[in-house]
């Protein structure tokens, strides 16, 4: 069992940062794939990105490519979203996922890899 709780969301003007944390506990951080997605009113939830438990391989959306960071810290068990030029449609719930059991070099972009999840934290981008 893993619990899994986000923290850095908040308003931004458009062209802003913000990092999002994804804090774990109960098991071995490293053993864990780790992943962001998102879910805007009326959406289904999408995909941002994911890092491998080795934190050696990345995978981003297409959406956020060039914009958004995957990294991880297993001293600090803690995943983070480095978030840069936000736009208005980046306006969201985040969310933080772990899937148990992974290959230290699998990365997955399909919600349905991931059994822990983060009860979220909103990000609002104003135009």
């Amino acid at each position: 069992q893993v619990q899994l709780v986000e923290s850095g969301g908040g308003l931004v003007p458009a062209g802003g940062s913000l990092r999002l944390s994804c804090a774990a506990s109960g098991r071995t951080f490293s053993s864990y794939a780790m992943g962001w997605f998102r879910q805007a009113p009326g959406k289904p939830r999408a995909f941002v990105a994911a890092i491998s438990s080795s934190s050696l391989r990345t995978n981003h959306a297409d959406s956020v490519k060039g914009r958004f960071t995957i990294s991880g810290d297993g001293a600090k068990n803690t995943v983070y979203l480095q978030m840069n030029s936000l736009k208005p449609e980046d306006t969201a719930v985040y969310y933080c996922a772990a899937s148990p059991g992974a290959y230290r070099s699998s990365v997955f972009s399909q919600d349905t890899e991931y059994t822990y999840w983060g009860q979220g934290t909103q990000v609002t981008v104003s135009s």
